[in-house]
This record gives C-alpha cells, sequence and structure tokens, in this order.
C-alpha cells in the first residue's frame, strides 16, 4: 500500500495556514470545547497511550490510532510541526502469561507483536509515530520519579518492597474523570490493588516485587516491574518534557489509568501534566460490547483479509470521535461503497485530465471553481469544530457530486486538476487515498451486477433498477447485452 505522507496533506497553501481559523477541542478535563493554544507557537506536542502488545491488536485498539492520526494530519494541514508519541506496553501480565504458554520469554512475545501492529496500523495507513518508547526501554526513568514522589511525600515503600502512590496526598485526584475521591469506594472498587501494607484503598502501585519467572529489573526498594500508570508519565516526559499540549487515548483510560498518570506527573514535575485531553468513544461490535466471552472479539488483521485497510479506516471517520461506534458488515460494506463512490469521481477526473484539450481555465470556469471554494470551508469549518470527521467527510461528498455533474469532456485542465487537487488534499487529511483500487472496484461491481442479476429472475424489478441507479451514481454504467451485462466507468 502506497501511504500518503503528510507533506501530501499540506503542499497547497489553501487551507494550509494555521492562522486561517482557531481550533476547537473538546477538553475531557474541562468538559467543554475549547480554542486549541499550543504551548510552542506552531508546534504540538501529543500522547497517545498506545497498545499493550500481548496479541494482535483489535478493532477496538484500531479507532485511536486512527483517530489522533487523523488529528495529527489535520494539524500538518493547518500549518503546525507535530511532536507525537505513542507508547507500546511490552511488560505487563496478559504478556507473561502469554509467553509462559507459548514457552518464550516476555521479550520475544512483545517483540513479535509490536512488529505485527506496526504492519496493522502501516495497513490503515498510520503515520510512523515521532517515537515508540516502550515501558522496558524506559524503567531508569520510572525508578528516578518514583524516588521524586518519595521524597516529596506523596509515596511510600511496603514491607514487601511494593512502591505505592499516596493518592489522597494529591488535592487534584479526580478532577478528570469527575469523580469524587469519597465516592470511589463503593462505586470503583476495580482501582483497588490488594496488599497487607497500603495505607488506603485508593493508593495504587507504582512497583511491585518481582514473581517466579517473571521479567524483573533492580530498584532501590526490590528486584520487579513497574505499575502500569508510571509508564505513560515517564514516557510522555522523556519525549516531550514536563507539560503537554495533547493527551489522548481511548474513553476506558480516563480512570483509573490517565487519572493516576495526573497525580504522579504533576507531584513529580511540579506544573499541570497536559493542557488538552482527548478520548474517543467505546467501540461495539453488533451493538454489543467486543469481548472473547460472546465470540465478537474482532482483530484486525482477520478485517484486513476482508476489507481493504482504507476501508476500515473510513468507516471509523464516518463518525465523530467521541460519539460511540458501532461495527457491521452493513456498516463496512457501506463504507466500502461510500470510498468507491468518491474514487471513481478521482478515476473519472484523471480521465478527463489526460484527454481534455483546454489548458487553460475560461472565465466562466473561473467563476464556478470559486464556488467550490465553500466545499472545503465546510470541511475545515468540521475539522476545526473538535475533528468532526462525519461532517467534513459530507463535504467530500458534496464537492464529489459538483465534480460528477459540473465536470465533463469539455472542461479544461486547469479546471480539472484544481478540484482534483481540491478532492486529493482533503482525503490526504483523512488519511485516504484518492486513487482507485481496480480489484476492489471490480468485485464490487460484480457482486451488484450478480445481485441485480437475482433480483431481475425473481421479478423483483424495483430492486433491480435500484442496483442499476445507485451503480449510475457511482460512475458506472451497466449495459445489457447478448453476451451479458457489460459495465464501464463514466
Amino acid at each position: 500500500m502506497q501511504l500518503i505522507q503528510p507533506d501530501a496533506a499540506v503542499r497547497d497553501a489553501q487551507g494550509g495556514n494555521k492562522e486561517n481559523t482557531m481550533i476547537r477541542i473538546y477538553n475531557t478535563l474541562t468538559r467543554r470545547k475549547e480554542d486549541f493554544v499550543p504551548i510552542k507557537d506552531g508546534r504540538v506536542s501529543m500522547y497517545v497511550c498506545g497498545p499493550t502488545v500481548y496479541n494482535y491488536i483489535h478493532i477496538g485498539n484500531a479507532r485511536p490510532m486512527i483517530v489522533f492520526d487523523t488529528v495529527r494530519r489535520y494539524f500538518l494541514y493547518k500549518g503546525y510541526k507535530v511532536d507525537y508519541v505513542s507508547n507500546f506496553t511490552d511488560v505487563d501480565d496478559k504478556i507473561i502469561r502469554e509467553a509462559n504458554e507459548e514457552g518464550k520469554t516476555a521479550k520475544e512475545v512483545a517483540d513479535f507483536y509490536i512488529a505485527e501492529c506496526k504492519k496493522d496500523m502501516e495497513s490503515m495507513n498510520i503515520m510512523p509515530a515521532t517515537a515508540n518508547p516502550q515501558a522496558t526501554q524506559e524503567i531508569d526513568g520510572m525508578i528516578s520519579m518514583i524516588e521524586t514522589l518519595i521524597e516529596k511525600g506523596s509515596a511510600y515503600v511496603a514491607k514487601d518492597g511494593t512502591v505505592y502512590y499516596r493518592t489522597r496526598s494529591f488535592p487534584g485526584y479526580g478532577k478528570l474523570s469527575h469523580k469524587n475521591i469519597d465516592d470511589l469506594e463503593a462505586g470503583h472498587r476495580d482501582i483497588k490493588v490488594t496488599g497487607d501494607d497500603k495505607e488506603d484503598y485508593l493508593d495504587f502501585v507504582l512497583w511491585k516485587p518481582k514473581k517466579e519467572g517473571e521479567p524483573s529489573w533492580q530498584s532501590p526498594w526490590c528486584d520487579g516491574r513497574p505499575g502500569w500508570h508510571i509508564e505513560c508519565s515517564v514516557m510522555s516526559r522523556k519525549y516531550l518534557g514536563d507539560t503537554i499540549d495533547i493527551h489522548a487515548g481511548g474513553e476506558d483510560l480516563i480512570f483509573p489509568h490517565h487519572e493516576n498518570e495526573i497525580a504522579q506527573s504533576e507531584v513529580a514535575n511540579g506544573v499541570p501534566f497536559a493542557h488538552y485531553w482527548m478520548h474517543n468513544g467505546f467501540l461495539n461490535i453488533d451493538n454489543k460490547k467486543m469481548s472473547k466471552s460472546l465470540g465478537n472479539f474482532l482483530l484486525v488483521r482477520e478485517i484486513l483479509k476482508r476489507y481493504n485497510g482504507d476501508v476500515l479506516r473510513f468507516f471509523m471517520l464516518q463518525a465523530q470521535y467521541r460519539s460511540p461506534l458501532n461495527y457491521s458488515e452493513d456498516l463496512m460494506e457501506s463504507a466500502k461503497n461510500g470510498l468507491i463512490r468518491i474514487r471513481t469521481c478521482g478515476d473519472r477526473l484523471k480521465d478527463l485530465i489526460a484527454s481534455a484539450s483546454e489548458m487553460e481555465m475560461s472565465e466562466e470556469e473561473d467563476e464556478l471553481l470559486d464556488t467550490t471554494k465553500e466545499y472545503v470551508e465546510k470541511f475545515e469549518d468540521a475539522m476545526d469544530d473538535d475533528f468532526n470527521t462525519a461532517d467534513a467527510i459530507a463535504a467530500i461528498f458534496e464537492l464529489v457530486k459538483f465534480a460528477n455533474t459540473s465536470l465533463d469532456s469539455d472542461s479544461s485542465t486547469q479546471m480539472l486538476m484544481a478540484v482534483f487537487e481540491k478532492l486529493e488534499r482533503m482525503m490526504g487529511v483523512l488519511g485516504l487515498q484518492f486513487t482507485i483500487d481496480h480489484d476492489d472496484l471490480d468485485s464490487h461491481v460484480e457482486e451488484l451486477i450478480e445481485k441485480r442479476q437475482q433480483a431481475r429472475k425473481d421479478k423483483d424489478f424495483a430492486l433491480a433498477d435500484k442496483i442499476r441507479d445507485d451503480l449510475l451514481n457511482e460512475g458506472i454504467e451497466l449495459m445489457d447485452t447478448r453476451d451479458g451485462v457489460k459495465w464501464k466507468r463514466i
């Protein structure tokens, strides 16, 4: 798959100036949309929590990858430089369990699935991060931050060498999840960590003693390994600084993971951790929560056997990122058809460009092209409004309709190229290729022709006509001949 590089999204000056309009972000911390003002002018620092690598990534992992890659692309489109860091959690109980089952080391398991994750990310056209730190490579930094927390009285060492964070020592605990610390015991028992020497049920682990057969590292307290929350605090600080612009991840990470990150980071660093917190909504499968027990646990690798990675990406972006999203085969087919419709327009424009006789625009075309600015403005307005990709895609479809109805073989090369480049640029912001995959197109059309033929046999002529009309709207003309049904792009 040929990847769209960031410069493809920003190469045209139109819409590529960060001074044009203000981007507004819904901040989980304040529960409202806020104007984005970076710490450093013209530069954005983003930290996105990555997967725990004990298996191939699932579709739930894919949503934040796609969503925040698109956020990054839009910042690039607006002229910002983006420092984008996303980690791999490569030491965890699940990794250790998988290693024991496979008869391998935890490192062998983690390294294998990191490599496979990167393959899946490439298939979904996820831009490589500025840095992909791994927890096991940052142990010294974690020990250093824990020592700082102990010195400041916000952490303590239990008899067995476990180090706990004193949750109540941080006055702002609960400010991200908007939970009252005194109400947490009854409603959120999942944050409890067993331990005889804990001072408070709310205290969470910063460092834990090793168990037999587990990977471990030396520390001032015991041979062991870090708790989950301290990992991201340290990696974010090392690669982006004490305070960052945006911290992002799935909605399920708000509490306790991100809440605990804030508590330990702000005490250790003495400054706010992140100015903007972004979280994508949950993803369900056929209106049910994804789980292995329900048999609806979908790996990206399995989906990519049936669909191009762009189809999965287009499906994900058809919903605003904070909204819940439901995955189904019907919705994926709809996304596939929508993407083909856009790309068919692109192919038609390329054919027209190749055969156009007039190079320069006429005055009438110049006026007509001026009307297309409204579609670009709608696209940018949608993306400026908390990265509303659903409305941005609607703007793309409006421009596609304009191209299909207003441009033809009499159009000039300059006019055709101007519209083509607008569409290509907008698709690039979404991380989508504006080129047709002819294998996908062929199978899509042949499948619909087969359904139309069956409808005619069943005397369901209304359905047969609808299929013909739908294909025509996609730029595909059907021709009934003695040798069967033929088709061509128009």
